[in-house]
């Protein structure tokens, strides 16, 4: 593992992440998360669904930048932009795509400073404001980590802000909640390393192809509880 990930994992990282709970507020508003038991089968099934694409799409932007030079296709087809809309097509909840890329242009902001780079600059220049997962698979390029490791930090992400929302929201025992964070390594492992399969040829297309081939897990669920959240008169996160 490259040290660089434990920063781009640290909730202290200035990008805004600890600003959305992934769900977890109108979860818990509904009643749905409501104890330490009924966290865990919203963080196992917010892993395997949202977080599982994630990493996919992470590990695809980070591989992507190894072979991306600056201004490499026109605007319409530069290969930032086509990523984007495939995060698009797998992002039914409009609200779900504003969190997306609100917390994806924050940390193109943020890794630009820390990490700079010039295929940072570039994905700033293509797409203003990109999906979280395509800024952080970028940013994890930029700061010298792998697609693998870009994985584990977007499957990280995924259950570690929701945890420590239902922690602020509910008063949980903040111990009984990293010791079921802890429990879901297992679970992380198995997610990034699905997220990462061998590229053994180019498909016919080229990388067009190969992301329109990229997991579309679903999570009504989840696109249901942002739509709530979003019309919530008092919230205190956004997302």
């Amino acid at each position: 593992m490259h040290p660089a990930l434990l920063l781009l994992t640290d909730s202290r990282l200035p990008a805004g992440g600890h600003a959305h709970s992934g769900g977890a507020e109108q979860a818990i508003a509904t009643g749905a998360v409501h104890d330490v038991p009924s966290l865990a089968r919203f963080l196992r099934g917010r892993l395997h669904t949202a977080g599982a694409l994630a990493a996919a799409l992470a590990a695809t932007a980070c591989a992507q930048a190894v072979r991306t030079p600056p201004a490499a296709a026109p605007p319409d087809r530069h290969p930032w932009v086509v990523l984007d809309r495939e995060v698009d097509a797998r992002t039914a909840s409009p609200a779900q795509r504003d969190a997306s890329r609100t917390q994806g242009r924050l940390l193109v902001r943020v890794a630009r400073r820390v990490w700079p780079s010039p295929v940072l600059n570039e994905l700033a220049r293509a797409v203003p404001h990109p999906h979280h997962p395509v800024a952080l698979g970028v940013a994890a390029y930029a700061a010298g980590v792998t697609p693998q490791d870009a994985a584990l930090a977007a499957a990280y992400h995924a259950v570690s802000g929701p945890a420590t929302a239902a922690v602020r929201l509910l008063g949980l025992d903040p111990v009984a909640v990293h010791g079921l964070l802890a429990s879901l390594t297992p679970e992380l492992s198995t997610v990034t390393a699905a997220a990462c399969p061998p590229v053994t040829s180019e498909p016919p297309g080229g990388a067009g192809a190969r992301w329109a081939a990229l997991p579309a897990y679903s999570a009504p669920g989840l696109d249901l509880l942002a739509e709530r959240h979003a019309r919530a008169g008092i919230r205190l996160f956004v997302s």
